[in-house]
C-alpha cells in the first residue's frame, strides 16, 4: 500500500500541501464526509473553480467563454449565440490530478492541480452544459448541445405534431436513441480531438470526473441533499443539489407526454458557471394543481442527474447467466481511448470489477486506483452510504453485453443521483426517457 497522505500526524509539508479531498469510511452510513488535505483549498476549490461554460467549434477550439454569471452572454458581455451557429455549449473540465488511497475501510479521495507523487492525470475534456439534442439540418445527424427551438433540433422522440402544443419537444434534449446511434451522431461532428475521435456522447470518464469533483467540493455522497448557497461556519460548501428533476408522478408523466423530456435546454443559463437550482413550473396539462420541479446545475452542467437517463460510453457490462459464469463484470475501455469503444466486443476493454447481482441502494463502490463509481455492494438507502440506486438484470442464458445509463429519470425520486446506474439494457436499446450528453476529448 502507498503512503497515506490524507491523514495522520506524519504528513510531509511539501509538496503534499497542494492537495485536498475527502475520506470515505465505508463502514459508516453517514453520507457526510471528513475533509482532508490543505484546508484553504477546500475554500478556494482551485480545480472546481476552473470549470466554465464555453462555445466549442467542431475543430475542438474554444470560440469564447461564456459570462460567469449569465450564459446568455459571452465573457465580454456581448450577447452569446447559443443556437449552434457559433459552437456547442460546453463545460470545460480542467486537467488535474487524482489519487485514491486505502486504509482498511477508509478511502481517501484526493485531487490537486499538480502532479504529486502517486497521483494520476485527469485529462482536460469538455462535457455538454445541456443534455444533448440532435441537429437534423442536413442528412448527416449530429449530436448537439444548444439552445435552439427550431424543428431541426427537435428533441424527445421527434414528434412534430406536438410543436405548437403544451408538450412541444422543440428546444428539449433528444431521446429514443440507442447508445450506438448516440455515439455515431457525436462522431458526425468531425474527426478533431483524440485519435480523430474526440467527439463522443456522454463519457464515463467525464461522468466520473464530475462525480468526484462534486463529492470533494461538498464532502457529501448524497447529491440530493438540500441545496443551500450558504457556506458552513468554516467557509466550506454544504448540502447538495436538491432533489433535481426526479419528483414527477410516473403515470402523470406518461399521460402528459409518454415519458419524453420536458425541461428546455438552457433553463439554468441565468446561473452561469455557478452551482444552483432553478424552479420550472409544469404545464397544467400535467396536473391541474401547480407542480414545480427544481432544475439543478453543477458549475454549469445542467441536470447532471434526473430528468432523463444518460447513455454513457467507454464502459460495458458482461451480464452472465447463472449457468455461464454467474457474474456481472464491469469493463472500461483501455486508456479511455474512444478508438476502443465498442457495443459488442470486450477485446479492447479491461475488467475493473464485479457488480452486484441484485438491485438496491449502493453501499460500496468498486473504486480502486481509478475511483470507479460503479457499485460493488448494495444494501444502503437513499440517505446512507452512497445514497444512489443500482439496477441490473440477470439473463436466463448466455452472456449479454449491456451498456450503462447514469442519473435516473424524472420519476425516479430518491433513487436518482450522480451515481445512480443501470446495466439493464443493451447498447442498441432506445427509449423515450433515454438521452445522453455531448463530450469532446482534445488531442493528446
Amino acid at each position: 500500500m502507498g503512503l497515506i497522505i490524507g491523514t495522520g500526524n506524519n504528513k510531509p509539508t511539501f509538496p503534499y500541501d497542494y492537495y485536498y479531498g475527502v475520506t470515505i469510511n465505508t463502514n459508516v452510513s453517514d453520507t457526510a464526509l471528513e475533509r482532508v488535505g490543505r484546508e484553504d483549498l477546500h475554500r478556494s476549490l482551485p480545480v472546481q473553480s476552473l470549470m466554465r461554460r464555453c462555445l466549442l467549434n467542431d475543430e475542438g477550439e474554444v470560440v469564447t467563454y461564456l459570462h460567469p454569471t449569465n450564459s446568455e452572454k459571452t465573457d465580454t458581455g456581448a450577447n452569446a449565440n447559443l443556437t449552434g451557429a457559433s459552437g456547442m455549449v460546453m463545460v470545460e473540465l480542467p486537467e488535474h490530478y487524482r489519487k485514491f488511497e486505502f486504509d482498511g475501510a477508509k478511502i481517501h479521495a484526493l485531487i490537486s492541480q499538480y502532479p504529486l507523487p502517486g497521483f494520476h492525470k485527469v485529462r482536460k475534456c469538455y462535457r455538454s452544459a445541456y443534455e444533448a439534442t440532435v441537429d437534423r439540418t442536413t442528412s448527416t445527424i449530429k449530436l448537439a448541445s444548444v439552445k435552439n427551438t427550431t424543428a431541426a433540433f427537435r428533441g424527445g422522440n421527434n414528434t412534430a405534431d406536438w410543436d405548437e402544443t403544451y408538450r412541444s419537444l422543440l428546444g428539449r434534449p433528444a431521446t429514443n436513441i440507442s447508445l450506438i446511434n448516440f455515439r455515431s451522431y457525436a462522431r458526425n461532428r468531425g474527426n478533431a480531438g483524440l485519435n480523430g475521435k474526440g467527439w463522443n456522447c456522454d463519457l464515463y470518464e467525464a461522468q466520473l470526473t464530475t462525480y468526484w469533483l462534486f463529492v470533494i467540493e461538498y464532502a457529501n455522497l448524497n447529491c440530493q441533499a438540500n441545496f443551500t448557497s450558504e457556506l458552513d461556519a468554516n467557509g466550506f460548501h454544504q448540502g447538495g443539489l436538491g432533489a433535481g428533476v426526479t419528483t414527477l408522478n410516473g403515470t402523470k408523466w406518461s399521460n402528459f407526454n409518454g415519458y419524453n423530456p420536458f425541461i428546455p435546454c438552457g433553463v439554468t443559463n441565468s446561473l452561469g458557471n455557478a452551482t444552483g437550482v432553478v424552479t420550472y413550473t409544469m404545464p397544467s396539462e400535467y396536473d391541474a394543481n401547480t407542480t414545480t420541479v427544481s432544475v439543478p446545475s453543477y458549475r454549469g452542467i445542467e441536470n447532471p442527474f434526473g430528468h432523463i437517463w444518460s447513455w454513457t460510453d467507454g464502459i460495458l457490462v458482461a451480464a452472465q447467466s447463472e449457468g455461464d459464469g454467474g457474474k456481472h463484470l464491469f469493463y472500461r475501455a483501455k486508456e479511455d481511448n474512444p478508438a476502443n469503444f465498442s457495443s459488442s466486443s470486450f477485446a479492447n476493454y479491461d475488467v475493473r470489477g464485479e457488480l452486484p447481482r441484485s438491485n438496491g441502494y449502493v453501499k460500496k463502490i468498486l473504486c480502486g486506483e481509478w475511483g470507479e463509481n460503479m457499485p460493488a455492494e448494495v444494501g444502503g438507502s437513499s440517505t446512507t452510504y452512497f445514497a444512489d440506486n443500482f439496477y441490473q438484470d440477470i439473463p436466463s442464458s448466455g452472456v449479454d453485453t449491456r451498456g450503462v445509463l447514469f442519473g435516473g429519470s424524472a420519476a425516479d425520486g430518491a433513487a436518482a443521483g450522480l451515481a445512480f446506474a443501470t446495466s439493464y439494457d443493451s447498447p442498441s436499446t432506445a427509449y423515450t426517457s433515454f438521452g445522453s450528453r455531448l463530450c469532446f476529448i482534445p488531442a493528446a
